[in-house]
């Protein structure tokens, strides 16, 4: 039986999932990878069954890739996989696949020194099937005009990143009131589909965060102490990734507008997009160890309206979207009420009712579970 795509991304954002679950065989292939770095990692050959295509990315890389290839053609796990038995060969789409796989490394080694520049969106663009012949419809969308990339030296009225990222502080209340709370504790609702729960999200200094939200199929935990992060999915718990670790961490920053220097070494500025009625500077923060960030800030008050970042896989990057609203100050400090996540494949907003700052938190709440404990 196939799962509706709607469906299928509730289980996801039920825990504030930082990885894409995208059926109940890859989450049981996902619940068996391990939180602790190995000195040794095992290759997807190694840990999974019947992998001819990947053999040699790191394992915890393949459900990352797959997610990747799903959001590119605008399909689900099972046009290529059966449903269950997804080591199976049954399906012609699953050794097309290998097949575009094959074609597009080599592109990538033979054009591009192996940099990952076209990929399985190059071509598919969301659809199952590519379109060849160039659409003849008056009101086909157009793409985007060309710029080219000469950085702030063609844009010599953008503020510098240091000014950005000082008025970005300064319109949070500043460091001092931001480094005097010590921990944040939010309520509110959860919403994705037409389709409300309750959620809490619990913050302490300098970057622990979790969350707990309470769908009608039972509550979800999506958590990251600082060092490692975990989730519970329908067969137990998932403990994070190295990637997913990475991008849990930003979330995870309570201190983020005065510690974002700290995390990132390069940064570059852009124009931004118009958001929601807010024209935008954009500043690009990259660094070898965390993921890549796109900021979009207000070009009047300062704040942050909207981060995003994106995980690199083997054969593309994927893109997550959280736009931030709603700003309110409490104790000095001021911080979005509202918050909408968005992926390839779906989106899901929080809304904040009731925050308390400097509140005791249970450390136990912080303490890992046993691996694949049942929830």
């Amino acid at each position: 039986m196939r799962h509706s795509a709607t469906t299928k991304w509730l289980l996801e954002i039920a825990a504030m999932s930082f990885v894409l679950l995208c059926t109940s065989s890859v989450s049981a292939m996902a619940q068996s990878q391990s939180a602790a770095p190995v000195e040794n990692p095992k290759t997807a050959e190694q840990q999974y069954k019947n992998i001819q295509a990947l053999k040699d990315i790191p394992a915890d890389q393949l459900i990352p890739s797959m997610q990747f290839i799903s959001a590119s053609l605008g399909v689900e796990c099972d046009f290529c996989h059966v449903e269950h038995e997804m080591q199976k060969d049954d399906k012609k789409e699953k050794v097309t696949a290998r097949k575009m796989i094959a074609m597009e490394l080599a592109i990538n080694k033979g054009n591009f020194k192996n940099e990952v520049e076209v990929t399985c969106y190059t071509c598919h663009r969301g659809a199952a099937h590519p379109v060849g012949v160039p659409v003849l419809l008056a009101d086909a969308p157009k793409p985007a005009p060309h710029t080219h990339d000469e950085g702030a030296e063609a844009n010599p009225n953008l503020p510098s990143a240091d000014q950005i990222l000082d008025k970005y502080l300064a319109a949070v209340g500043g460091p001092d009131a931001l480094m005097k709370v010590k921990s944040r504790v939010q309520k509110g609702n959860l919403e994705a589909g037409g389709i409300q729960f309750p959620i809490e999200v619990y913050s302490q200094g300098p970057d622990k965060r979790l969350s707990i939200s309470h769908p009608q199929g039972g509550e979800s935990v999506t958590a990251f102490n600082g060092e490692v992060g975990w989730l519970t999915i329908r067969n137990g718990i998932h403990m994070m990734t190295g990637s997913e670790r990475e991008a849990a961490r930003i979330d995870a920053q309570l201190y983020f507008p005065a510690r974002v220097r700290q995390l990132y070494k390069e940064f570059q500025v852009k124009p931004g997009e118009e958001i929601e009625g807010h024209q935008t500077y954009m500043v690009m923060a990259k660094d070898a160890n965390l993921p890549a960030l796109q900021l979009y800030f207000d070009q009047q008050s300062g704040l942050l309206v909207r981060q995003m970042r994106f995980a690199e896989t083997p054969l593309g990057r994927n893109p997550t979207q959280i736009d931030y609203a709603d700003y309110k100050e409490i104790d000095g400090v001021k911080i979005p009420y509202r918050w909408t996540l968005t992926r390839p494949n779906g989106s899901f907003t929080i809304k904040v009712d009731q925050v308390q700052q400097n509140v005791a938190i249970d450390e136990k709440l912080f303490v890992p579970p046993k691996e694949n404990a049942p929830k």
